[in-house]
């Protein structure tokens, strides 16, 4: 045989188990891979920020107003005349008093935890949730996930010892946004217990804006 037919016999050979190898890899790729379901990967939880009045606060250093997102981890701050509610869904809610700054955390696995730097705050856990607020000293209340429940830490700046539910606070529903009256819609009675360790010059006409008249005292 002569030599350039063998040659070329071979290099057709060769091409043609190469077409065969390519086609065989894109019918391949073309069938469907596995035939089970899908994995469902959960809902991410993102808590919602209510502000009063629609004023903003200020959240990892940026200006926010109701309807932000607060991611877990996110840093919030409130002026002298501003309060805010952060909605956890089904975790609970976070009321957050003026001249407060916090560091929120929490997981789809049902906890939330509020580092309280300075200020007041009313975390309302509900059942299956565990709630912790803590300051610079330590855990200062956490609730039994089993029941839930509503906690209130105080921690003014320059104050030795964090004041934790005190009073009617203990116990007052923290709605976000609510119409009671006083701070963030606790009612005024809450709001005295909320700020009762602070001391009654903390209790400005601010937080009572449930007053129609709007007067100073």
């Amino acid at each position: 045989m002569n030599q350039k037919h063998v040659v070329g016999s071979r290099v057709i050979a060769a091409l043609l188990l190469l077409a065969i190898v390519q086609v065989s890899l894109q019918v391949g790729l073309a069938e469907p891979g596995n035939t089970t379901n899908p994995v469902v990967v959960p809902q991410q939880l993102v808590a919602r920020l209510t502000t009063r009045n629609n004023q903003p606060v200020t959240v990892n250093g940026l200006s926010a107003n109701t309807g932000a997102s607060i991611l877990t981890g996110a840093t919030i701050e409130t002026g002298a005349d501003q309060s805010a509610t952060v909605n956890l869904g089904s975790l609970g809610s976070l009321d957050i008093a003026p001249n407060t700054k916090l560091v929120l955390t929490y997981d789809d696995q049902g906890n939330v935890k509020v580092v309280l730097v300075y200020g007041c705050a009313v975390l309302t856990a509900k059942k299956k949730t565990t709630g912790e607020i803590a300051t610079d000293q330590g855990t200062a209340a956490k609730n039994d996930p089993a029941a839930g429940g509503v906690l209130n830490v105080c921690f003014p700046q320059g104050a030795a010892a964090p004041t934790v539910n005190t009073g009617v606070a203990a116990t007052a529903p923290a709605t976000a946004g609510g119409g009671g009256g006083g701070l963030f819609g606790l009612g005024t009675a809450a709001t005295i217990a909320i700020f009762g360790g602070i001391g009654a010059a903390a209790l400005t006409p601010l937080f009572f804006q449930d007053n129609p008249s709007g007067s100073n005292p």
